[in-house]
């Protein structure tokens, strides 16, 4: 059929069923949610047959629900209606949730439902991470659903969906006063339950050091972290690690809060680590540090466990980075974990980031903030960009052992070039993969993409993949030559994956010795000191250049500025149905 995807944003939902749906051999455009004569106008150009809503903020003009089957996802079961589902599904503690496809008419997500999947609510899981993970996969399979039951002529689907026992109504958008946290009451639980429930937007309204923020990724403090941090009262931060600040909750448990929003004296603000946004506060607290080796509750941005016989062994490095961004203090702190695995006997070595993302590249917050404090956002740029280029040369120059980059959420931009840098690339299935920069203001990119795309795709189809950038998912990833394998999620797999894993480091001696002969080549014919210099020449350009696109994009980006436009890679409408 032919599509027009209408969103507030090219968010994950979209970018997923944009990828599904083209692959499922769908016409497809799409348009931002920014005006009613915008989405008039796209509708016009495009006649689509269907119009899908994944993610609006506003509802879809009268002019065009009333003249065109529009249907729109809803991230809650039938007869649950509001702006705030998953908010007010997790502060309640319900473990069973849905996604719905329904007909847009007059009132909010009141019309026929078309489709509609259920979902389970992870205990653990924060808003953002179900909606990117659980609800989008529900999400895809109810949009085909409810498109299996278009049928030409008929005003409501053919044959209409089995629907379970109407739940909730009409529930209101959720206040911070529905969620509002008391330190000297919440025990542990109730307080990560508060904070999961607004994390992504708008964040958990709270106070730390006097001063007004809000609170983003938080993590349960194990045992030890209590028995060695100083004692306090609830709600008081009382010592650092990482990017975060730890506080006791009233049951004697505690919290890491590892992001916050601080609102300064002007108004601003920035989604930055607890311990930046408080820097000189957290400064006087004792730091509590963990070794990279240790118990899977302790929390911690790195974390190392190894397994296998002597021989076939395998280490994997896990970089839980929140969101998938990475510091320079976080590229840093990478970079020294490969160091010092260099002297451990391995024959693998598996690069694990975060369950939402791998890895999407520079910490373009953290580079706004040198802003606000009167440093340069060029400078910190280019000391980011550094500092992740360090990182992907250690991994590119690790010539002993095999490396396996396992992706279990997606990654973009710079991200996806620290995973090429690896021998192998696997990818669950559902992963999205955005090879490309210029979405961020025509960037042009380092972490020697110039050496490791080529490498897997040839030179033609590496400036191909840059000019087009679209999403990618695991499949066309695969086939693009950029995953070399993709995973079935771990409940469904037939093999668990850490005897995949196991298996891939059985007689690695021959693939090793012929990687390093390779690297020795190719260092020959070019040294990596050469790419990195010619691709940090163009970066330089982008940084410091009389072209401002890139901090323009940036400063868009960080403040969540309004889109004022879709861009045409995307709206194939608005140049003749050429792409």
């Amino acid at each position: 059929m032919r599509l027009l995807l209408l969103s507030h944003l090219f968010n994950g939902l979209t970018q997923r069923l944009f990828v599904e749906l083209r692959a499922a051999g769908h016409e497809l455009s799409v348009e931002f949610d920014i005006a009613d004569s915008v989405t008039e106008e796209a509708v016009a150009l495009w006649q689509p047959e269907v119009v899908i809503a994944p993610f609006l903020k506003r509802r879809i003009p009268e002019s065009v629900w009333s003249r065109r089957l529009c249907l729109v996802v809803h991230p809650g079961p039938p007869g649950d209606r509001g702006p705030s589902a998953l908010d007010w599904a997790l502060l309640r503690g319900d473990r069973e949730g849905g996604v719905t496809v329904l007909q847009a008419i007059g009132e909010y997500d009141a019309g026929p439902v078309w489709a509609w999947r259920p979902v389970a609510l992870r205990a653990d899981a924060t808003k953002s991470s179900l909606y990117r993970r659980e609800v989008t996969q529900a999400a895809v399979a109810a949009v085909f659903d409810a498109l299996a039951r278009v049928v030409p002529g008929c005003t409501g689907p053919q044959p209409p969906p089995e629907l379970p026992p109407r739940l909730g109504g009409w529930q209101p958008l959720v206040r911070q006063a529905d969620r509002a946290l008391d330190w000297a009451r919440d025990d542990t639980a109730a307080v990560l339950r508060r904070i999961r429930s607004a994390d992504g937007a708008p964040g958990l309204q709270a106070g730390l050091f006097s001063r007004d923020c809000r609170l983003y990724d938080a993590h349960p403090a194990c045992a030890d972290d209590l028995a060695r941090a100083p004692h306090g009262a609830p709600g008081v931060p009382l010592a650092r690690r990482g990017p975060a600040l730890l506080l006791r909750t009233a049951d004697g448990g505690g919290v890491w809060i590892g992001h916050v929003r601080r609102v300064h004296d002007d108004g601003s603000s920035l989604k930055l680590a607890a311990t930046r946004a408080f820097a000189a506060e957290a400064a006087a607290l004792p730091e509590l540090p963990v070794p990279l080796q240790r118990p899977a509750p302790c929390w911690d941005e790195l974390h190392y466990r190894e397994f296998g016989a002597e021989g076939a062994r395998v280490g994997v490095l896990g970089f839980g980075f929140h969101n998938g961004a990475m510091s320079t203090r976080q590229a840093g702190r990478l970079r020294d974990a490969l160091r010092a695995l260099r002297a451990r006997p391995l024959q693998l070595l598996v690069l694990e980031g975060g369950e939402d993302f791998f890895c999407n590249g520079i910490h373009l917050h953290e580079i706004e903030a040198a802003t606000l404090e009167g440093g340069s956002a060029a400078d910190a740029s280019m000391r980011n960009i550094e500092a992740i280029d360090d990182v992907v040369h250690e991994i590119l120059t690790l010539t002993d052992r095999l490396t396996i980059a396992l992706l279990r959420g997606s990654a973009g931009a710079g991200g996806c070039f620290v995973a090429l840098a690896a021998d192998e690339v696997w990818a669950f299935d559902g992963v999205l993969l955005n090879p490309h920069y210029k979405n961020m203001g025509n960037l042009y990119g380092s972490e020697y993409w110039t050496y490791t795309l080529p490498r897997r795709v040839g030179e033609a189809a590496a400036q191909a993949l840059m000019r087009a950038r679209l999403p990618l998912g695991a499949a066309q990833a695969r086939a693009a030559g950029l995953v070399d394998v993709v995973l079935t999620p771990p409940q469904q797999a037939a093999v668990p994956l850490d005897a995949a894993l196991a298996a891939a480091a059985q007689n690695a001696g021959r693939r090793i010795a012929d990687k390093a002969a390779r690297r020795a080549q190719d260092e020959a014919r070019k040294p990596l000191a050469a790419y990195r210099a010619e691709e940090l020449q163009h970066m330089h350009r982008n940084f410091y250049g009389f072209d401002p696109s890139y901090h323009v994009a940036r400063h868009h980006f960080v403040h969540r500025k309004a889109q004022a436009w879709t861009p045409r890679h995307l709206a194939v409408h608005r140049d003749g149905g050429r792409r």
